[in-house]
């Protein structure tokens, strides 16, 4: 099966589930754009690296890179090889010594692996035309392309803004904060709480 090369257009917050992100791949020559819904620690993860920022301490990316050099271990690409219910499946394609092995993997750690290992990330054809979406005209593609400078705010990542958060998820906080006697955070929450209240 011949792959297709795809490149990162964008990260942002997810519209439909809380506390997750959008990640959107884009066909290197072609419209299409295949959005994935990644975990907050992954989107972390592949913000950080975009933004060539260094964490204080390595996170868990950065742990398997560094265990990899040590043992001379390259990751030469990712692929994207099937999607089954709504789940995209991925590989790692790894080389040491000049043998070369296959690794399973998680699409979203795969792709936070290929931004510090700088390979390529693939799919195939039947792949995209399932979970694809085609942008037609140059507004679109500008928008896309704009995702990421516009919303790699990692702030987002460092806490839960109030309105992004379902009613059950305000009381467990708002319980949280106030044991962890946090008032401030906590006055935030219940005002949050009462205003959809009014709504």
């Amino acid at each position: 099966m011949d792959k297709i090369k795809l490149e990162i257009a964008g990260l942002s917050y997810s519209q439909t589930q809380s506390g997750a992100y959008a990640l959107v791949l884009a066909e290197a020559s072609g419209k299409r754009r295949l959005p994935i819904i990644i975990g907050g620690f992954e989107a972390q993860a592949i913000a950080i690296e975009l933004e060539n920022m260094t964490p204080s301490r390595p996170l868990t990316h950065d742990l398997f890179k560094n265990f990899a050099e040590q043992y001379k271990i390259n990751i030469s690409e990712i692929i994207i090889y099937n999607l089954v219910e709504g789940i995209f499946f991925a590989k790692l394609y790894c080389e040491q010594n000049g043998v070369e092995i296959q690794i399973d993997s998680r699409t979203s750690d795969a792709i936070a692996l290929a931004v510090r290992f700088e390979c390529p990330i693939y799919t195939y054809e039947f792949v995209l035309s399932q979970a694809g979406i085609i942008l037609e005209d140059e507004d679109q593609q500008e928008e896309s392309a704009d995702l990421v400078e516009e919303d790699f705010s990692m702030d987002d990542f460092n806490a839960d803004p109030v309105e992004r958060l379902t009613l059950e998820e305000l009381n467990a906080k708002l319980k949280e904060s106030i044991e962890n006697e946090d008032y401030e955070n906590a006055s935030k929450i219940r005002d949050e709480i009462k205003r959809r209240g009014d709504n």
